[in-house]
């Protein structure tokens, strides 16, 4: 369930904010005059969020890939390709 508080509580219970962040792992939403206004997350839950945005960046690129017929690949000739670049580390 997502913590709503008010941004009376970002200047009075910063503190408290921020474990929530860090042991819950997830953003706390911070209202203003009864509106959403802010959001507020630990830097380890944002850095989750942009690697999730640039995976499904790439999922989207290779379908699109897929959809406008670039040639496939094998499974066999993925797997030797990454061994050849495995190899040459």
């Amino acid at each position: 369930m997502p913590k709503i508080l008010p941004i009376s509580d970002l200047r009075n219970n910063f503190n408290k904010i921020s474990e929530i962040c860090h042991t819950e792992e997830q953003p706390v939403y911070i209202t203003k005059n009864g509106k959403g206004d802010l959001v507020v997350t630990s830097h380890k839950y944002f850095e989750k969020l942009l690697a999730k945005l640039d995976l499904y960046d790439k999922l989207m690129a290779a379908e699109a890939e897929y959809n406008n017929g670039k040639a496939k690949l094998t499974h066999e000739e993925v797997f030797k390709e990454l061994r050849g670049r495995y190899e040459e580390k």
